[in-house]
């Protein structure tokens, strides 16, 4: 048995490595193919896309947007890990970075005060937002994806009514611009100037503290436990006295509670006020990128990097003659890339352990009838 467990345990080694290979490999080839269709010579734009992606500026701002996409990931993986589609991250996020944002302007305490009251102030809206749709699915038995789907209308709407002069927005830019009122410069959050490079958002060090989080509560605890368990078989877990309602309704609460920190890398470090240009649509990043990284920390990361380097060097390609249609092209190409990778490796792996399995069994069943007979 041991013997089958370390031929099991390099196969799946080799699985793991053959899977992101298969996916790279493969969204190359259609993604040459797209640029072929356009007209154009794919190694020139490879070429351009390395060169001016490991520019210095553009690694800084990889890193900045890494920062929210590979929170916006962390949210979405933890209802992923519960078998639960938290779409309504991007309204949770929202919310939550709007409604921080009220208060942030009206705080007149020191910034080693005002900037955990805005953060804890972010994470308990994008909870209890988050926690309408778990409450509804435990009680009601409402589908998580259409409850967190209309939630992120009702944030819309609710942050398009309130975002109002006299209300609590109000007009910048000699009238033409109404955002929240901005925060005092002792809330800001602290930067790394990297010299011509640019400027490091200090919150890539808060993301860091979450993906460790995220690691050691799922992988290390009891409740990580219980929570990858309830993911897996509900009917199992039950069995074991887990209480599947509960660790639903906290599951979401928790994904909320991370989504609530998406939107603060730009409002503490760059934008400093909530108005109309602030971002949207990360949430649905988060889920692309969490499918990337396959709920793992590490993995994760990496797709946010990715992301973050995709959206910069495509986007400079726009400027080089290319259609700026090719940056959607390529993200929706390698996503669908590595979901089917990962998928075919999976069955094949499943697939090899069944027969080695099999054949150890059969193996062990047929060696006492050969004692017996040479007795």
């Amino acid at each position: 048995m041991n013997k089958l467990t370390q031929r099991l345990d390099k196969e799946r080694l080799l699985l793991g490595i053959a899977a992101p290979l298969l996916a790279v490999v493969a969204a190359l080839v259609v993604t040459t193919l797209v640029i072929l269709a356009t007209g154009k010579n794919p190694g020139d734009a490879f070429s351009d896309m390395v060169t001016y992606g490991f520019a210095s500026d553009s690694q800084v701002y990889i890193l900045n947007k890494a920062t929210t996409y590979y929170l916006a990931g962390v949210a979405v993986a933890i209802g992923f890990r519960m078998n639960l589609f938290n779409i309504g991250v991007d309204g949770q996020y929202r919310l939550a970075a709007f409604i921080a944002a009220v208060l942030g302007g009206v705080l007149t305490v020191p910034g080693w005060i005002a900037i955990p009251l805005i953060l804890v102030c972010a994470m308990a809206t994008g909870a209890l937002w988050a926690a309408i749709a778990g409450v509804l699915k435990v009680t009601r038995g409402v589908s998580e994806v259409i409850s967190t789907i209309m939630l992120n209308s009702i944030a819309t709407a609710v942050i398009g009514y309130l975002l109002q002069p006299g209300k609590l927005g109000e007009l910048q830019q000699g009238g033409t611009l109404v955002s929240t009122k901005p925060l005092p410069a002792s809330s800001y959050f602290f930067s790394i100037d990297t010299g011509p490079a640019g400027v490091l958002d200090g919150f890539i060090v808060v993301a860091v503290i979450v993906g460790l989080a995220y690691w050691f509560v799922l992988g290390r605890t009891r409740f990580g436990f219980d929570l990858r368990t309830v993911g897996q078989s509900e009917s199992a877990a039950a069995a074991s006295g887990v209480s599947v309602k509960k660790m639903v309704a906290t599951s979401m609460v928790i994904s909320g509670a991370v989504a609530g920190l998406i939107g603060m890398p730009t409002l503490l470090n760059e934008s400093h006020q909530y108005d109309n240009s602030f971002p949207s649509g990360i949430g649905f990043t988060g889920i692309a990128i969490a499918l990337l990284g396959r709920n793992n920390p590490i993995g994760i990361a990496l797709g946010a990097l990715l992301w973050g380097f995709l959206e910069r060097t495509t986007n400079h390609l726009e400027f080089q003659g290319y259609d700026k249609e090719i940056l959607g092209v390529i993200q929706g190409v390698i996503v669908l890339c590595v979901v089917i990778a990962y998928e075919v490796v999976r069955r094949y792996g499943l697939k090899r352990q069944q027969q080695r399995v099999g054949a150890e069994l059969a193996a062990q069943a047929a060696a006492p009838t050969k004692k017996q007979e040479v007795a």
